[in-house]
């Protein structure tokens, strides 16, 4: 464990900050842990510190993938068996999900687990499966309004589901399927329209009339209200629209990442945690740790797909200053004994009380992804 001298925190109470591998290893220790307290199971968020191993009482499983690409990433820095054995387990566990039509999630169920095992090993069946969930979604394309719909109703579309069209552009490059590439381009363009502002900030939920294909309204489920900025959408739309522009090429979806990195940067104190929404006048809900983890990994990545050398540094730069403030105890958390989570100050869903300032398994996955890509100096 680190030696650092502690600090006293902005919130309170003494600090200290782990270095980048120390940080990696407790939370390689926190995952061995869950695996073999609860083998198998597939906890979204912590209650009191525990993972919570009932089904998700808010939408259709989702956070299965996350746990896995955990698994493959300590496989691959290690090299050891036991989390490669597990890793393909759990990938064994999802892998009837790639036909699974009762979510808009399938990106973030199979592109961490089985998508990181066939980038470590290019195999038949990891692509057949890639390739099924691609298709699976691309089935999700409601022709008149261009857009995915969400488990929610047809004719509801999310910033979320940016982060999802990432395994269609990868089912289309695996299978040579163009029109697949099509069905997600459609679903990148109607998102940048309608759901990013101006300003670079983003719409949680777009409605649509499913026979005319008009947009109607903004609408949000875990924001304050439809026209305020909520910090987990707004880590999607980084990550999701630079993931597009990745596979695609396309400029206007870099500009579209590279806007929503601009708005986090700017509306974000420096230290890098947001709050729940940026707009919420009571400031219930001061910081949200989750949606730090995953705009440091998005940065990071983005980080690679700029040409300018001062804008790189600039988003490489923002996004270890992330990583270092989630490395202190007062967020990573080390220093909480029988606390069973990686990254504390987490929250799933604010209005429906559901793991509100706790851990929840993205923020985890994406906390360590972005301290992999730190320690390997890459993206």
């Amino acid at each position: 464990m680190s030696s650092a001298q502690p600090s006293v925190a902005a919130h309170g109470g003494e600090t200290r900050t782990l270095s980048v591998e120390e940080s990696l290893e407790f939370a390689a220790a926190q995952v061995r842990g869950l695996v073999e307290r609860a083998p198998g199971q597939l906890p979204t968020y912590t209650s009191g510190g525990a993972w919570v191993t009932d089904a998700d009482p808010w939408a259709p499983n989702w956070a299965g993938g996350f746990l896995t690409g955990m698994l493959w990433i300590f496989a691959r820095r290690s090299g050891e068996a036991w989390w490669r054995e597990h890793a393909e387990r759990y990938c064994e566990v999802l892998e009837p999900r790639a036909d699974d039509t009762t979510t808009h999630d399938l990106g973030f169920v199979l592109e961490p687990s089985w998508g990181r095992w066939y980038e470590l090993e290019p195999t038949e069946r990891a692509r057949e499966v890639l390739v099924r969930g691609g298709r699976t979604m691309a089935g999700r394309l409601q022709p008149r309004g261009g857009y995915l719909s969400t488990w929610v109703d047809p004719g509801s579309t999310f910033i979320d589901v940016m982060m999802n069209v990432g395994i269609i552009f990868r089912a289309a490059a695996l299978a040579g399927d163009d029109a697949l590439g099509e069905v997600a381009m459609r679903h990148c363009m109607t998102s940048r329209r309608y759901l990013m502002r101006g300003d670079g900030s983003t719409v949680h939920e777009g409605w649509f009339d499913l026979e005319s294909g008009e947009f109607l309204r903004c609408a949000t489920h875990q924001g304050w209200r439809s026209d305020s900025s909520w910090a987990r959408g707004q880590a999607w739309a980084i990550y999701g629209f630079g993931t597009a522009h990745r596979h695609s090429g396309e400029p206007r979806l870099l500009d579209a990442a590279r806007r929503a990195a601009d708005f986090y940067i700017e509306h974000t104190p420096g230290h890098g945690i947001p709050p729940n929404d940026w707009n919420d006048p009571d400031g219930a809900l001061p910081r949200e740790a989750s949606a730090a983890a995953i705009t440091a990994a998005g940065l990071l990545r983005l980080s690679e797909l700029v040409d300018d050398g001062g804008l790189r540094g600039h988003y490489r730069a923002y996004a270890e200053r992330i990583v270092e403030t989630l490395r202190s105890t007062e967020y990573i958390a080390a220093d909480a004994p029988g606390y069973e989570g990686i990254l504390r100050h987490a929250t799933y869903h604010f209005r429906d009380g559901l793991g509100v300032d706790e851990s929840v398994m993205w923020g985890d996955y994406y906390f360590v992804e972005a301290l992999d890509l730190v320690a390997r100096g890459q993206s």
